[in-house]
């Protein structure tokens, strides 16, 4: 593991608690209870300790802790055991990165006094930070890097990385900067991974909380820094910038679609992709692009394969029907189009015969002779049959 000149990291980085909120403040509710020195104390990804003085004029029958990710439509609801100087303390267990990293948690409380009412306080927001790591930043047009590991240089390698990348994809992605974007970097796959959701595929390099402007990438220090600066930071901008441009109808895209054109964008094209897909055509064991619609394989080499095609798929449209053939699809997906029949709309083309169309033209694959093939011991079986009285 590489790290700054002057720092060590130790693991008991891992386990430091940050006090959020520690100034001392009261939020009031519509009336009946007062909330004092409300506080959070973050152990990243492994606890969150709320803690809190209740205060009323009338005895408290029942507190609660309600908290949320900002943009979750899901509460969680904690009971509140409240001490007779009112202090009230709830430790959530972390463990699980139900949370995203550096996204905004609001939480707030609710009681129900001996008259009967209920009150509820006003929400309180803090960041839920990873704290590990010295992170580092330097900023541009609205996008800041996050490093912790390399020089000076290494984050202005990152910075024109992610403006080189912009300019890849505003032909076919409007571009907005209303919001800020953060790119955080991580020296090694261990220490992204274990940011993300328990049960995520450890082939993992990358990942975009476009919803956030958050990007996760892991790049160490070194000789081929650029290549997975060129190709990680530009991939997982334009996740962030097609969910800006689409909103809640991102999630309606195609898998194909969304990684294809984050693919595209990529300034260092992976030369293993074509060699991928020549074996994988050669061995007829390419993906069907309708498989690719809902999501990608779990296992790296299926994954792999399945960025790779998409890569090549999306550019081939953008190559046959332009960049306005590129928006009409995301049009029509947006529209509630199935995968088959949004390329209909969109296209003039189903999807199937696309995807027949780009194998013919792009991997000289000759489709009729390989179902011909494919189909050949059952006609024999056929002929058999047929044959033998």
């Amino acid at each position: 593991m590489t790290h700054p000149r002057g720092f060590i990291i130790k693991f008991i980085i891992a386990l430091l608690v940050v006090t959020l909120s520690t100034k001392p403040y009261q939020v009031y509710s519509q009336g009946g209870i007062v909330v004092e020195n409300p506080n959070v104390a973050v152990a990243f990804g492994n606890s969150i300790t709320f803690t809190a003085n209740l205060k009323s004029t009338l005895p408290i029958q029942q507190a609660s802790l309600l908290f949320r990710e900002a943009n979750e439509e899901i509460t969680r609801v904690e009971t509140l055991q409240v001490a007779e100087d009112g202090a009230v303390s709830f430790t959530y267990d972390a463990t699980q990165n139900a949370f995203p990293p550096f996204s905004w948690i609001l939480f707030w409380f609710q009681a129900t006094l001996s008259d009967g009412v209920t009150y509820t306080s006003d929400p309180i927001k803090f960041q839920y930070y990873d704290d590990r790591f010295p992170w580092r930043e330097v900023n541009q047009v609205n996008i800041t890097i996050n490093w912790y590991a390399g020089d000076d240089s290494f984050s202005a390698s990152a910075l024109d990385a992610a403006g080189s990348g912009i300019l890849a994809m505003r032909d076919f992605i409007p571009i907005s900067f209303d919001d800020p974007i953060d790119v955080y970097i991580y020296s090694n796959t261990t220490d992204l991974q274990s940011t993300l959701l328990t049960g995520s595929n450890q082939w993992v390099g990358g990942h975009a909380h476009p919803e956030l402007g958050v990007v996760l990438v892991a790049i160490p220090p070194g000789s081929g820094q650029f290549i997975e600066m060129e190709t990680k930071i530009p991939h997982e901008l334009a996740h962030v910038m097609l969910y800006r441009y689409l909103g809640e109808n991102y999630q309606r895209q195609p898998a194909w679609l969304i990684e294809g054109i984050a693919s595209m964008v990529e300034l260092y094209t992976n030369p293993d992709y074509a060699r991928a897909m020549q074996i994988a055509s050669d061995n007829d064991s390419l993906i069907p692009l309708n498989d690719l619609c809902a999501s990608f394989p779990v296992d790296a080499g299926s994954a792999f394969l399945a960025y790779a095609q998409s890569q090549s798929f999306v550019t081939y449209i953008r190559d046959s029907f332009g960049t306005s053939g590129l928006s009409r699809l995301m049009n029509a997906y947006s529209e509630g189009f199935n995968c088959e029949l949004g390329a209909t709309q969109a296209l003039g083309v189903p999807l199937s015969q696309l995807d027949v169309r780009w194998r013919e033209t792009v991997l000289a694959q000759n489709v009729a002779g390989v179902a011909t093939r494919n189909l050949l011991p059952f006609l024999l079986l056929m002929a058999l049959v047929l044959v033998v009285p």
